[in-house]
């Protein structure tokens, strides 16, 4: 009996080490690759319009593919907010991204990266702004070539008098212009100014309307029309890009071409929209994100990019209803482009 018991007992062991044995076998071997780092990306812009949509959609299309050059992810989906040109929904989203503890925040336009400056004070976390016209005046960056702070980005830095050439190249004999932005937005500060210093120096009568939302900008235009104004000069403002659709055809009805700091005015019904091309800015801004998170950049040292600022964009269907012949319009605008694209009323870039 006993012999039997050890013979069942020496059984089961061999029969437990085998299966044991073919356990430990068909274990798969651990992992000898680190996982892919990742890098939580805050993005908030102004508001919205074609512009500012355009420089979004082109940051995040751009750290995806950066992010597979690299193989690392840049991850944004949950940290993607739009201040809706609200200060306080602004302030909020930026809050919540500090809460959040996102590596990096890249804010489209100027009030946006003004007030992450106030927000992030303090922190380590790197600021990259887009669609900053003025980023040293704004107080954003000591100089283009160094920032000197925790602050970089990319610049839609315009050439007003570039505008102004082109609009005196339309119509020689124009004796008086009107300037139409929003006292709100630091980005058309400067070009007023130069604007003014222009006008001045030619000895051009000008007038000046403002608004700070769509119902105020409509009514400014209403009393530039009023004016009897020649042309309507915008600078890259937001609140009057906003207001665009709700004004183009008022002024084209009155025979006044607009002229205006980028291409999504003309997209929306202006005569002339003169610039940057504001995608190959979204790409340029996620390049800087890139470099400084994965890259181990400093942004206090990380030269503020421009790109260049020669593209006139012409609504073919505002110059037709301006009476203005395109072939003309085109060949007195040579001079002062690099470019010139046509495009015809829609609400957003395709």
């Amino acid at each position: 009996m006993k012999k039997k018991l050890m013979a069942m007992v020496l059984t089961l062991g061999m029969v437990f080490g085998t299966l044991t044995g073919c356990a430990q076998t068909a274990a798969p071997a651990a992992s000898s690759e680190e996982p892919a780092q990742t890098f939580k990306v805050g993005i908030v812009s102004f508001m919205e319009h074609a512009s500012l949509n355009q420089i979004q959609e082109n940051v995040q299309a751009e750290l995806d593919r950066l992010g597979e050059e690299r193989g690392v992810t840049f991850d944004y989906e949950n940290y993607t907010f739009n201040g809706q040109g609200d200060s306080t929904i602004i302030s909020q989203s930026l809050a919540q991204l500090k809460d959040d503890a996102v590596d990096a925040v890249v804010c489209i336009a100027t009030p946006t990266a003004l007030t992450a400056q106030s927000v992030f004070e303090g922190t380590e976390t790197p600021i990259i702004f887009s669609a900053v016209t003025d980023p040293v005046g704004a107080g954003l960056a000591e100089s283009f070539e160094a920032p000197g702070m925790n602050i970089t980005g990319t610049s839609d830095a315009l050439n007003t008098e570039a505008i102004m050439n082109l609009i005196f190249a339309q119509d020689p004999e124009a004796d008086k212009i009107g300037l139409l932005y929003s006292t709100s937005e630091d980005s058309s500060t400067q070009a007023i100014a130069d604007a003014k210093a222009f006008l001045d120096e030619k000895g051009v009568e000008y007038v000046e309307k403002t608004g700070t939302n769509t119902d105020e900008v409509s009514m400014a235009a209403d009393a530039l029309i009023g004016e009897e104004v020649d042309a309507v000069f915008t600078p890259t403002d937001n609140t009057v890009m906003n207001a665009e659709l709700a004004i183009y055809e008022k002024l084209m009805n009155a025979g006044i071409p607009h002229y205006a700091g980028a291409d999504s005015f003309a997209l929306n019904g202006a005569f002339l929209g003169f610039g940057i091309n504001y995608a190959d800015l979204g790409v340029e801004t996620a390049k800087i994100v890139a470099d400084i998170l994965e890259g181990g950049q400093e942004a206090a040292s990380y030269p503020v990019v421009t790109l260049e600022n020669g593209i006139a964009t012409v609504n073919t269907e505002t110059t037709e209803a301006l009476g203005f012949d395109l072939d003309a319009v085109k060949e007195a605008f040579d001079p002062f482009c690099s470019e010139i694209v046509e495009i015809t009323t829609a609400e957003s870039f395709e």
